[in-house]
């Protein structure tokens, strides 16, 4: 619990309509997302300025109260769920784009502003941002930084890492940072992709210069249906391996399909366990002659059926039904549990036929939906949180996938981050003096644990713990986090 004195210095930085302290106004920022878990926090900051930002973090640093940072709250890890004694500072009144270059091709934005809201800045200028989440309507830059988001596009296009060139941020002493450069390269260590997918344990956000792309002269998609996942999952590779770069390059298992096809009407086949959705972009002979080489390869893949989107109308329809497919799958289940993990292309086939035979041990059907091309899996976990022991369950299971993806050359998290949720799968990812050195930078910028503790990376006894635990079959004790 926060002091009076506190707050009352707190309440002398900022006009009185952006401190929340009253429950009603707490309530709306328990959790992110991911909304199994849940706490209110005991105060939210919203700045409207940079120097709002800074005089708040003196002041924590000072009184040695933590500090969380959020964005638009759409994350997906618990990386923003607020913790008791802290101050919840939301970034989403810095929502200005400050400058678009079109000579540079770039645009300078605050923490706040909208993905797709980049994008549309851009537009009149032939541009675009090309990182683009399924959430893109709604999460904001800053929590894209921070959780290193991708999207529909990266497998071409890559991360938000390999799409900024510079930020601006705050330490928890108040301290302006900045880093990288617009330069193509800049001098020293390269904190830039240090700070990307921080989590907001290092450093507070409050400016983001971004790179933006022509928009290309043709974007053509070929939507395939498969009667078997792991033949759809082997067509992935081999389109890579025929020398196709897609923009993008995803899939959709059965139950996926259905959910989306119901929400969105985008023509989908119904008849399919699985369907890729392959767009090629570029110039126009390019696209004509890569159209046609994955045409044939999906063909020789086994694909049942393959059409290509006629029209752009079509193109953003067969795109529609994908974007759609996470609030589509809701509507099968009072709840489901999205995971977030990365695996090598190769190893497709293997593990979405392990998730399948899971699913039956566990008695909890799965819809899986996920960047196919850069093997960035997001498996959707159907459970009912009022049935006693499902959310539990789901989450066991949901572990076990993130374990199966370390097992075969993979990771814990393609774009979601770690936050709360996957914090014991760091654990089975990493070794002892790995999550050491990552407690040795966490130090050199925030000695104190003030910045979103608790969060990303394991304390080393915890990770011991749970590894004597898990050999033994046993469950990690901890203390419950607040949930339903």
């Amino acid at each position: 619990m926060l002091s009076p004195a506190f707050l009352s210095q707190l309440r002398r930085l900022l006009p009185s309509h952006s401190l929340l302290h009253e429950r009603e106004d707490l309530v709306p920022f328990e959790s992110d997302g991911l909304s199994a878990y849940r706490n209110v926090p005991d105060v939210v900051a919203l700045p409207e300025t940079e120097a709002q930002v800074a005089a708040i973090l003196q002041l924590c640093h000072a009184e040695k109260i933590a500090v969380v940072a959020r964005g638009a709250g759409t994350g997906l890890a618990a990386g923003a769920l607020p913790i008791d004694g802290a101050v919840l500072l939301v970034l989403a009144k810095l929502n200005r784009i400050t400058r678009i270059d079109p000579l540079a091709r770039t645009a300078t934005v605050q923490p706040g502003v909208r993905n797709l809201a980049i994008s549309e800045a851009a537009a009149a200028y032939g541009l675009y941002y090309a990182p683009d989440p399924s959430s893109q309507i709604a999460c904001s830059i800053g929590g894209n930084v921070a959780e290193n988001s991708g999207g529909v596009h990266c497998l071409k296009y890559g991360l938000t890492v390999h799409n900024i060139l510079k930020l601006r941020a705050f330490s928890i002493a108040g301290e302006l940072l900045e880093i990288g450069s617009e330069a193509l390269d800049s001098a020293g260590y390269d904190l830039l992709a240090l700070l990307t997918g921080s989590e907001g344990m290092l450093a507070v956000i409050t400016e983001v210069t971004v790179k933006l792309l022509p928009r290309p002269e043709r974007a053509q998609v070929v939507l395939a249906a498969f009667d078997d996942v792991a033949k759809a999952g082997a067509a992935v590779g081999n389109i890579i391996a025929a020398g196709v770069i897609p923009a993008g390059l995803e899939m959709m298992d059965r139950l996926a399909i259905r959910a989306a096809e119901d929400f969105v009407h985008a023509g989908y086949p119904l008849d399919c366990e699985a369907l890729l959705l392959c767009e090629i972009d570029g110039v126009n002979e390019e696209v004509s002659d890569d159209i046609f080489t994955v045409r044939e390869v999906l063909a020789a893949s086994g694909a049942t059926e393959i059409r290509t989107a006629e029209s752009e109308e079509q193109r953003l329809k067969f795109w529609a039904g994908r974007k759609a497919a996470f609030p589509a799958v809701g509507r099968l289940s009072p709840d489901y549990y999205c995971m977030d993990g990365t695996i090598p292309r190769a190893q497709l086939p293997h593990v979405l036929q392990r998730i399948r035979e899971m699913s039956a041990e566990y008695g909890l059907a799965v819809a899986n939906v996920f960047h196919a091309g850069d093997g960035n899996l997001h498996p959707l976990i159907l459970f009912d949180a009022n049935v006693p022991g499902e959310l539990h369950q789901a989450e066991t299971f949901g572990g076990k996938i993130l374990e199966l993806c370390v097992e075969v050359g993979g990771a814990i998290t393609g774009e979601h981050g770690v936050g709360l949720e996957k914090i014991k799968q760091m654990c089975a990812q990493f070794a002892t003096p790995e999550l050491a050195r990552f407690h040795d930078v966490k130090a050199a910028f925030d000695p104190d644990k003030l910045l979103n503790p608790g969060k990303a990376v394991p304390e080393l006894h915890r990770c011991a713990e749970w590894g004597a635990m898990h050999i033994s079959g046993g469950q990690l004790p901890h203390p419950e986090l607040p949930r339903f």
